[in-house]
C-alpha cells in the first residue's frame, strides 16, 4: 500500500484537517469545481441528493457537518487506490452532543493532476449509523 499515492495523500489531509478542526485548510484541498458527497444522495444535509460543489457550498456542508461535532475519527481498515481515486474501507467515529455514531461505509476521494480534490464520496446508510448510537 502506497501512501504516496495522490488520492490517497489528498485523503489523509482532508482527515487530518477535518481532525485538526480546520476549515480553511480542509476546503483548500478540492479543486475549484470539487463536490461533496457525504452521504451520497438525498440526506439531512443534501435534501436534493446533489452534493455541495464549489468552495462556498463545501464551506457550507463543513458548518452544517463538521463543525457541529466534538471530534471525528477516521478508523478505516483498508484502502484500495486506483487510477486518480482512493476508497477507505471502514468506519467514521463522530462524538457529539456526549453521543458516539459510527457511519461504516467506504469513502472515496478522486483527484485531479494537482492533487486537489475532485470529490470526496461517502457511501453510508443513516439509519445503519443510527443503530450504533451510544452515550460518548
Amino acid at each position: 500500500m502506497s501512501t504516496e499515492h495522490p488520492a490517497r495523500v489528498a485523503g489523509l489531509k482532508s482527515q487530518a484537517a477535518v481532525r485538526a478542526k480546520d476549515k480553511d485548510t480542509w476546503v483548500s484541498l478540492f479543486a475549484v469545481d470539487g463536490i461533496v458527497e457525504d452521504p451520497v444522495g438525498p440526506s439531512f444535509f443534501d435534501p436534493d441528493g446533489k452534493g455541495h460543489r464549489g468552495a462556498e457550498a463545501i464551506a457550507a456542508f463543513w458548518d452544517k457537518a463538521i463543525a457541529q461535532t466534538d471530534s471525528i475519527e477516521f478508523l478505516f481498515d483498508d484502502s484500495f487506490a486506483c487510477g486518480s481515486e482512493v476508497a477507505y474501507v471502514g468506519r467514521i467515529r463522530t462524538t457529539m452532543a456526549g453521543q458516539i455514531i459510527d457511519a461504516e461505509g467506504v469513502f472515496t476521494y478522486k483527484v485531479d493532476n494537482d492533487g486537489k480534490i475532485l470529490a470526496l464520496r461517502a457511501f453510508w446508510e443513516t439509519e445503519r449509523a443510527m443503530t450504533t448510537l451510544k452515550p460518548a
